[in-house]
């Protein structure tokens, strides 16, 4: 079997509902979808979710040959783009690709991922996290009833502005869960929006009230000394490593003792996913995925020693996207079919490609002008995407 070309398309994840986080909230209820396919001359195809604009560029790499030889075509495209660095979105391209040679290697041996990865049992443990800080907290609390609906215990809240916002609606995600259990899991995401005294002052006010399970990204991604310090200062765990892209930014982390538990994007591949757990695991601490749409690191997930819990942001899929999985018991159950469990309709995705919202000048993908700079953690009127920035002066 050889790669014998690629398609790139596109979809929409349609929420009902807005999604965000401290840094911003998108403007509209979907958010684009891009599809990888790598086709082969057997027929198989392999599908890979993600971003991957430097297709043209990586693809070179496998053209031709077996996807089988999955790990070893991982580190051949890294060795491909190394004058230029792998990080960013080339890293984004190859965890794609990373994904459909996967996909590619276990419908060849016509076994569901997980199985081919070794993994026993196909269920994964997760908790609920729905980018939610967009909602009202009527519309949180209905939310979080709908995972507990499905036997979640666990649950993250966005926020890391406003403490008099913040403390009730953790009091408030904690009692939809108490359904569960008599005591939730709490986790805090800040996404990187804290200087180090801001993040020391803001845990031990929220720790006066609630125990929290973690706080994620209180500081920023690279920040080896300032998360170690704050390991000391708070109560919670320290959770980080979502954006990190290759071993080599993780290890400055680990060397200083700055992770509780270490975090990993499904949008940079199942190769990255396996090899961050082995780290991981090499320093005694658990790995958590961070999710995305479709939630195919999942699979790899099933089979690391070291999983503490996969993150879960909605309980539906992208438009045209048929995926084998379905979320029970608090986690999410993985299929029988062949490969990552991916069928797409193409005739759907090219209805619902203009269906996404279109690009702002704010959101949770682009960091804000004061983050981390701000004297009095409250919201400020740039915070609401429906009023304008102010002009500069």
């Amino acid at each position: 079997m050889k790669i014998t070309g690629y398609r790139s398309l596109h979809t929409v994840h349609d929420w009902g509902r807005v999604t965000g986080d401290v840094n911003g909230v998108q403007t509209g209820n979907t958010t684009p979808v891009p599809v990888l396919i790598l086709e082969t001359d057997s027929g198989l195809t392999g599908v890979g979710v993600g971003a991957h604009g430097d297709i043209a560029r990586v693809f070179p790499a496998i053209d031709g040959e077996d996807p089988r030889s999955v790990v070893a075509l991982y580190d051949r495209m890294l060795d491909w783009v190394f004058k230029a660095g792998h990080s960013g979105s080339t890293f984004g391209t190859i965890g794609a690709v990373d994904m459909a040679l996967w996909d590619l290697k276990s419908k060849a041996a016509d076994e569901p991922l997980w199985r081919t990865l070794g993994a026993r049992d196909r269920f994964v443990p997760g908790y609920a996290s729905g980018l939610e800080y967009g909602l009202t907290d009527d519309e949180l609390a209905d939310l979080y009833g709908r995972f507990a609906d499905r036997g979640f215990k666990a649950g993250k809240l966005k926020g890391g502005r406003d403490i008099d916002r913040d403390l009730p609606r953790l009091e408030l995600m904690r009692d939809v869960l108490s359904r569960n259990a008599k005591h939730p899991a709490l986790m805090f995401d800040v996404n990187e929006t804290w200087n180090h005294a801001q993040a020391a002052r803001y845990v031990a006010a929220i720790e006066e009230r609630l125990d929290l399970t973690w706080i994620e990204e209180p500081l920023r991604r690279w920040d080896a000394a300032g998360m170690a310090s704050l390991r000391g200062k708070i109560r919670a765990a320290i959770a980080s490593g979502e954006n990190l892209t290759g071993l080599e930014q993780y290890r400055p982390l680990l060397d200083a003792n700055a992770l509780d538990i270490v975090q990993v994007g499904n949008v940079w591949g199942i190769t990255h996913f396996l090899r961050v757990a082995t780290l991981a695991h090499g320093h005694d601490l658990p790995v958590s995925p961070v999710a995305y749409n479709t939630n195919p690191i999942a699979h790899a997930a099933a089979a690391v020693p070291n999983l503490l819990t996969h993150e879960v942001q909605d309980l539906s899929f992208p438009t045209g996207l048929d995926v084998d999985q379905s979320f029970e018991d608090g986690g999410i159950v993985l299929g029988d079919r062949p490969g990552i469990g991916i069928v797409v309709d193409e005739s759907l995705l090219a209805e619902a490609e203009g269906a996404a919202a279109a690009p702002s000048a704010t959101g949770p993908h682009i960091r804000p002008e004061r983050a981390a700079l701000r004297l009095v953690a409250e919201p400020d009127v740039n915070d609401d995407p429906t009023v304008p920035l102010r002009p500069v002066s």
